[in-house]
């Protein structure tokens, strides 16, 4: 059985490249629900995929797994696309989203971009969300995100585990990055996968998968190697921050780059933490950072810019 013959006939999955996270559409007779939006920059993609993807039937329900500017910056194209569109967020970030409070939501500490938009509902995990006419756990996984949610259809074995789990690894763990407490939560995510009767995942970036216990082993091997190097952890989160930008931006002049490396928050105190033996300042760090980029081919410099590639 290949991978997407895994997934149930009223799941389609529309995998994406970065920026933007995946988008899992379950079909309910004349009606779909969405499971996370992608990125702004996409978001004109996002509404033209869905268009041809629904195929006739309407989109009534936008369900975010978290909401990190890649999972849910088309929330606000997609609600003006589709009318009546109920968006749908996990229950710690319905207020910061509803307020708009941009700190709450990381946005500014990582100066990010995402489109503002309006919740109608929080999640809840203690109650299934039912999507195509069965009940779907709703688990709450924090460690990426505090807030971050997974959704598992015991009928079909198949968890949307968003950016807990990925076929080679998960997200960056955000609360370790402010000095909170994240690697245990990874830890205990992964243990509640492991027990779950998982057949096939759909995570928030690659291609679903059906070999979870070669994807937890590879996952707690990262795991172990950060809370072992906490910094290696610290400089890696940077290097993805930088890159993401570099996502954002497509190309962007040197000089730029480094004054966006200077005003960043989180990249400010990633340098404090692990790249001050390493640059005088977060500016200098990100040069270096750059580099780094240059030689592995995620990044490339030309004409004195900095091109994403």
């Amino acid at each position: 059985m290949s991978r997407r013959d895994a997934l149930p006939p009223d799941v389609r999955v529309l995998e994406r490249g970065w920026l933007s996270s995946n988008n899992l559409l379950v079909f309910d007779a004349d009606a779909a629900t969405l499971i996370d939006s992608g990125h702004v920059r996409h978001a004109g993609q996002t509404v033209a995929l869905l268009r041809l993807a629904l195929g006739g039937a309407r989109l009534t329900r936008l369900v975010n797994t978290h909401l990190h500017s890649d999972h849910c910056g088309g929330n606000a194209a997609l609600a003006q696309a589709f009318e009546g569109l109920r968006i749908i967020v996990p229950p710690g970030g319905f207020a910061a989203a509803r307020d708009w409070d941009e700190d709450a939501l990381s946005y500014r500490a990582t100066a990010q971009r995402c489109a503002r938009f309006v919740p109608d509902a929080a999640l809840r995990t203690e109650a299934p969300l039912v999507l195509g006419g069965r009940p779907w756990d709703v688990i709450a996984a924090p460690g990426h995100d505090p807030d971050a949610v997974m959704l598992f259809d015991a009928r079909h074995g198949l968890l949307v585990s968003g950016d807990a789990l990925w076929e080679n690894g998960f997200g960056v763990v955000f609360p370790e990055l402010d000095g909170e407490p994240g690697f245990d939560d990874v830890a205990a995510v992964l243990d509640a996968i492991e027990r779950l009767p998982v057949a096939v995942v759909v995570p928030g970036h690659g291609a679903p998968f059906t070999d979870v216990a070669s994807a937890l082993a590879r996952a707690r091997s990262r795991l172990a190697s950060w809370r072992a190097d906490p910094r290696r952890h610290a400089r890696h989160a940077a290097k993805v921050l930088v890159k993401y930008h570099l996502m954002e931006e497509g190309a962007q002049p040197e000089a730029e780059l480094a004054a966006w490396a200077a005003a960043a928050p989180l990249l400010g105190r990633l340098w404090a933490r692990a790249g001050r033996a390493e640059a005088d300042a977060p500016s200098g760090w990100c040069r270096q950072l750059v580099d780094e980029l240059v030689a592995a081919g995620a990044a490339a410099r030309q004409g004195g810019q900095v091109h994403d590639r």
